[in-house]
This record gives C-alpha cells, sequence and structure tokens, in this order.
C-alpha cells in the first residue's frame, strides 16, 4: 500500500477528553496510508468538542462535523457519521472509538487483506486492556456462518473497514431506513447484517490490529468476567436480544422475518447462527427453555 490510498476514518465520540488524543495520535500515525478522520461529538459534558477544534486547527486531516445534538448512544452518532460524510474521494471508510490505540499498520494491513482475500469488508480480533495492565485476546474470527450476521456482529466495530462501494451501499441503506434507526442499538451488528445480506464478502483478520480499552465507561465492552457474563444474560432474559435480532432481519432481510422468527426454523439451524461453535450450543438451549 501507497500513501495515495485514501481512508476516512468516522470517529464518534462523547466525553471523550480523557482517552481521545491518544485515539486520534494512533490514527493520524497510520503507516502506509493518507487519512482524514472526521468527529462526531455527541453533546457532552466535557471539553470534548473544544478539544477536537484544537486538534483541527493543527491538523487538517481531523475535521470536526458540526456540534450541538444529542445522540444518546455510539449508535446513532455512527449513523450520523454515514449519513453526513462524502465517501467519493475515499478508497476505504474506516470507523473508529475515542479510546483504543491502533496499530500503526491497521489500515495498511486492513487494505492488503481485502485485495489479497478478494473481499469488501474487514475486520479483526482486538487485543483488550485494563488499567492494572491485564491483556487478552478477543478472538472473533472463527468460520462464518450461513446466518450469523443475524445473531451477532463480526467483532468490534472499530475494525471494521469498508471499500468504497460497499460503505456508499450502508450509507444508501442508512438513509433509506433512517426512520426505523432508533430501534437498533448496535451499528456494527447492523453494518455486518446488512453487508452480508447484500452479498459483500467480509474477512475477519485472526490478528488484532488495536488495542481494545476496558473500563466502566464501555458501552459494550469485552464479554469476559462474571459481571459481564450476568449482564448479558439479563439482557437475553429482557429479550433485548430476540428483539435486536428480529429488528436488524426486518430491516435488512425482511423476507426472511417469519423464517427466523420460527421457533422449528432456529431449533433446525442452530448451529449456522453463531460462528464460535459454543456459542451456537448456548443459544440452542436458550431457544430451547424459552430464555431467547
Amino acid at each position: 500500500m501507497t500513501d495515495h490510498c485514501r481512508v476516512a476514518v468516522l470517529m464518534a465520540v462523547y466525553n471523550g477528553t480523557k482517552y481521545m488524543d491518544e485515539q486520534i495520535s494512533s490514527i493520524l500515525g497510520q503507516s502506509g496510508v493518507s487519512v482524514t478522520v472526521y468527529v462526531s461529538v455527541d453533546l457532552s459534558d466535557d471539553e470534548s468538542y473544544a478539544r477536537v477544534l484544537e486538534w483541527s486547527s493543527r491538523d487538517a486531516r481531523v475535521v470536526p462535523l458540526s456540534y450541538g445534538e444529542r445522540f444518546g448512544g455510539a449508535g446513532p452518532n455512527f449513523f450520523r457519521l454515514f449519513r453526513d460524510v462524502n465517501f467519493n474521494n475515499y478508497d476505504a471508510v474506516s470507523l473508529s472509538d475515542q479510546d483504543d490505540c491502533w496499530f500503526p499498520d491497521k489500515l495498511e494491513r486492513s487494505l492488503s487483506c481485502l485485495k489479497e482475500f478478494s473481499c469488501d469488508v474487514y475486520s479483526s480480533n482486538v487485543t483488550a486492556f485494563w488499567p492494572d495492565g491485564r491483556r487478552l485476546l478477543v478472538d472473533k474470527a472463527q468460520q462464518q456462518k450461513k446466518f450469523d450476521h443475524f445473531f451477532e456482529a463480526a467483532g468490534p466495530g472499530c475494525t471494521y473497514v469498508f471499500s468504497r462501494s460497499s460503505a456508499i451501499a450502508l450509507k444508501t441503506f442508512i438513509i433509506e431506513v433512517s426512520d426505523r434507526l432508533s430501534s437498533v442499538s448496535l451499528h456494527d451488528w447492523l453494518a455486518y447484517a446488512f453487508c452480508r445480506s447484500r452479498g459483500y464478502r467480509w474477512y475477519i483478520d485472526p490478528c488484532p490490529s488495536m488495542l481494545y480499552r476496558q473500563h466502566s465507561d464501555n458501552q459494550v465492552g469485552t464479554n469476559t468476567g462474571l459481571q459481564a457474563i450476568v449482564k448479558r444474560l439479563n439482557m437475553v432474559r429482557a429479550h433485548w436480544y430476540r428483539k435486536q435480532v428480529s429488528q436488524i432481519v426486518e430491516l435488512v432481510s425482511p423476507e426472511l422475518s417469519s423464517r427466523i422468527d420460527s421457533y422449528f426454523f432456529r431449533l433446525l439451524n442452530f448451529y449456522r447462527m453463531r460462528r464460535r461453535s459454543r456459542d451456537a450450543f448456548i443459544l440452542l438451549l436458550l431457544f430451547i427453555f424459552g430464555v431467547y
């Protein structure tokens, strides 16, 4: 890859002053590509927007979007970025959280993988890290299944890199269904479901591309530890998970909605609904015992 490869990085920020500088620095320091960082700041209680303006005054590669709107979550903020940023002058589009740290070759490697494997969208494993120094590989690179995109994301959205054509297609879709997106909690899950359902080829890299920061303010974070497991189980018991599946299927593949919602269809196809075998069998138990 060369510096002629242009990447638009979409960064969603909310109360991000504590970690944002380190993240922006890691993006601007990417090797082998030319980056522009578009930053959308949700209405914040700190100086996030002022900090973005400072970055923009020092480096024209940092472009702040207009400020003052309350989005209420990372998903609506990323949907705003997709709607408002013009992708026509870029070769690829990447997503970024406000508090991680990218490896210097993250974008260069992702574009190389897209070319090598003839794919349209890239995501990767990440290395989660905690303030106490612990690190853990978050492995999302299992073989993709026929229906997995309806039941899980491809991994953390902050690893996603889209070809220009797939990014523009997703942008068009987001605009078309904008009045129905408030029910979707996770933008990365929706993006994966949309791209897979439209036949875009997706590569999940087993090599981690970034340090994925874990702290009390994470909107999602890793699914590790007893506290995280209990939290996820309570969300499933409240049928949050089932509602998200139904809403995403209805948005991207409405013709499959009745099949996916069928109890017997789920029992017969459970193994094709999650990439990891362990997760598929857990899902089967949720179906059988009516927890789902």
